[in-house]
């Protein structure tokens, strides 16, 4: 029996453990090496997202949580916080300043944050002041501190929209964007090619999901199982391999948030089915 190479290996693959918020380090770490993955975007554990407190609990140190994922052969590609850039305080800002020793000891390059704000409003000139009042406040910080990882802005609200992701690079063209194409598509309605070429320069990390146009107890919009929804998925893939994209391509399985969702592990196992990596 002949097999199929991969379609889409030269992405570094990752999975938010949104998808699996139950497990603990090692079930989030044996579940990647089960299926090949080495990179891991870290969101929940334990049933909590508060990983700088759990971190401390657990590891007591940032150089023995080194160690540790050293040891599991495992790269946290992000640490996922709840800042956002719209509509934070001074309190919201030091607890995403707790990631950043934890970050820097074992070696991962972005802190993501959200673009905050909303839809339907998008980055308005007080919005985008708002922003603006948080970037410089991390420029700052980061450079009086040394601080080696930097934000990584989610396309989730504000920035959405192609033409508000354009506003805030032609100030911040440094700007780390974490481009969630499910949000950009279905929140906005912007084609997905479209979405990338405003992102394209400066995308840290892909965000992939899949859903269908029924409500669901959060959203206008319910997730389904990769590929039985409407999203484009093949098409975004595609285009990301055209473009010789080789960076980070996350499941983002929202378990945590959606539990009608099944398991982590199913997700990945339909991905493998679609002969993704």
């Amino acid at each position: 029996m002949t097999t199929l190479a991969p379609r889409f290996s030269t992405f570094k693959w990752a999975f938010s453990t949104l998808g699996c918020p139950e497990l603990d380090l090692d079930g989030i770490c044996a579940l990647a090496r089960e299926f090949g993955i080495s990179n891991i975007e870290l969101r929940s554990t334990e049933q909590r997202v508060d990983l700088p407190n759990l971190f401390e609990e657990r590891f007591g140190s940032p150089e023995s949580l080194s160690t540790y994922l050293k040891d599991q052969n495992i790269h946290i590609c992000s640490l996922d916080s709840s800042l956002k850039l719209i509509g934070n305080e001074a309190k919201d800002r030091q607890e995403f300043l707790a990631f950043l020793p934890w970050a820097d000891a074992i070696g991962t390059p972005i802190i993501r944050v959200f673009d905050g704000g909303t839809v339907p409003v998008g980055l308005t000139d007080e919005t985008f002041a708002q922003a603006a009042d948080t970037l410089d406040w991390w420029i700052e910080e980061k450079s009086r501190a040394g601080w080696k990882a930097d934000m990584g802005i989610e396309t989730h609200d504000a920035l959405v929209r192609h033409s508000a992701i354009e506003r805030i690079l032609k100030s911040y063209p440094e700007l780390n964007i974490i481009w969630d194409t499910h949000h950009t598509w279905k929140k906005c309605g912007d084609p997905i090619p479209t979405s990338w070429d405003a992102v394209k320069s400066n995308v840290c990390n892909v965000h992939i999901k899949d859903s269908i146009s029924e409500p669901s107890a959060r959203h206008p919009f319910t997730y389904t199982d990769l590929g039985s929804g409407e999203f484009p998925l093949d098409e975004t893939l595609e285009l990301l391999q055209s473009q010789d994209y080789c960076g980070h391509v996350s499941i983002e399985w929202e378990r945590m948030w959606h539990p009608y969702l099944g398991e982590m592990r199913e997700a990945l196992q339909q991905a493998k089915q679609l002969n993704w990596f």
